[in-house]
């Protein structure tokens, strides 16, 4: 899929979008979704019709529409960055679901959303800000690797968790950086935080800097005595 998207004139001008609060999508990242609104449904099958399978996700601005919550019908205002991911997998289940996953391709400024006729949402998309999306491990080199494990483990001990450190070790810092970024358990103006960010580096300062504070706030509330 690499070879597919290797300039900016690969990509498409429109892109059929997914407000969806909370859900991270990083380039060459995975992201597994449970489609079943009608109007999304639509959208997957104009995205598998198209070629090529294209579909911003994108985070809505108001917390009421986070996951989903709401009116069904509703339209809210939407992140003005998002990033575009190409279906590689799906399948439909005897319900009607679709049970698909994106891969990442790369991040997109909206410019303006479309009148479409369509039942889901389509914009007017400028991913020359983010053209370095392209060329995979961008940025690996300056990633303090060191600072990132280190607070995992802290961070998994304070919360007796586990992590395979043997595929941890053979990550790459872009591999590594992104899918810890989008499993991280943060809030959606943490997430869009991270989306935002200009480089590899910049994106595992914040990553670094959410875990440091989350860290303090589970070792003040061990601290905290009954009353």
């Amino acid at each position: 899929m690499a070879s597919r998207y290797q300039t900016l004139t690969d990509l498409p001008a429109t892109l059929p979008v997914f407000p969806l609060g909370g859900a991270l999508l990083l380039p060459r990242g995975v992201l597994p979704l449970n489609i079943f609104e009608p109007r999304y449904l639509a959208m997957v099958d104009a995205a598998l019709r198209s070629g090529d399978r294209l579909i911003g996700m994108v985070q809505p601005k108001s917390p009421g529409a986070m996951f989903g919550e709401g009116d069904a019908s509703a339209s809210p205002d939407i992140h003005d960055v998002g990033c575009a991911g190409r279906i590689t997998a799906f399948n439909e289940t005897d319900d009607g679901r679709i049970l698909m996953t994106l891969t990442g391709i790369c991040r997109f400024r909206v410019v303006e959303e479309l009148n479409a006729v369509t039942p889901f949402r389509q914009v007017r998309a400028d991913f020359t800000p983010f053209a370095n999306d392209l060329a995979a491990g961008s940025g690996e080199l300056d990633v303090d690797r060191d600072g990132l494990l280190d607070i995992l483990r802290r961070y998994l001990d304070a919360n007796g968790l586990q992590a395979d450190w043997d595929a941890i070790d053979r990550s790459s810092n872009e591999a590594l950086v992104n899918s810890l970024c989008m499993i991280s358990p943060f809030g959606p103006q943490e997430k869009q935080a991270m989306l935002e960010a200009e480089t590899l580096e910049h994106r595992n300062q914040i990553l670094i800097a959410l875990a440091e504070m989350a860290l303090a706030q589970t070792q003040t509330d061990d601290e905290t005595p009954l009353q």
